[in-house]
């Protein structure tokens, strides 16, 4: 499971300890809700499924997909499936290159979703094996679903329009300045990337 509140609030906490932009920022904004996201297969499914289209188009495909497929939606039925099927279901080809290649790696044992690497970064360059997962998507799964206390997604633009905004940048950063602006969080810079995601948006701060 993800980060829970007392979790983010320790670490929060912690970060505004050595960081007055962040302790000013948690006193305008507040804290933020915890992101959860169940941990295995179905939720990067789920993801590759919700890739370009609008959420209630993901969930259409994906109630589809659980009729088609069954609860749970088993990796060796949807290996199973034919093309026709799963494009009926609003599985565009690109989309069922990306499921089959995810259900090929977990029923062949080469991802376990119970075992993943205890390192972040080989995790990672698992789940990067995925075809259609890329880093921005591995580093959500591994903060929303296994609550990975230091996981740091520098290329997601609200994360670094939230920076923008909470320390008063010139400019938003790129990815490379946000990397270096949050390695003195370390190690609760997963509760700063869910802060920032809180404040990017809001006017006060």
């Amino acid at each position: 499971m993800g980060l829970t509140t007392d979790q983010l609030k320790s670490g929060l906490d912690a970060i505004a300890g050595r960081e007055p932009a962040i302790a000013r920022a948690l006193e305008i904004a507040g804290y933020p809700e915890p992101r959860i996201r169940p941990t295995g297969y179905a939720t990067l499914l789920r993801t590759i499924v919700g890739q370009q289209v609008s959420v209630a188009a993901a969930a259409s495909v994906w109630s589809r997909l659980e009729a088609l497929l069954g609860e749970g939606l088993p990796p060796e039925t949807l290996l199973a499936a034919d093309f026709e099927a799963l494009r009926g279901c609003g599985l565009s080809r690109q989309k069922q290159g990306y499921a089959r290649s995810l259900c090929e790696l977990v029923a062949a044992g080469a991802l376990d979703f119970d075992a993943l690497p205890r390192d972040d970064e080989e995790a990672i360059a698992q789940l990067v094996q995925i075809k259609g997962i890329g880093r921005w998507s591995a580093e959500i799964y591994l903060l929303f679903a296994e609550g990975r206390a230091d996981i740091w997604p520098a290329g997601d633009l609200a994360v670094q329009a939230g920076l923008h905004r909470i320390l008063g940048l010139e400019a938003r950063p790129d990815e490379k300045q946000t990397r270096a602006l949050a390695e003195r969080w370390r190690p609760h810079r997963g509760a700063a990337a869910i802060f920032t995601w809180h404040c990017y948006n809001n006017p006060a701060l």
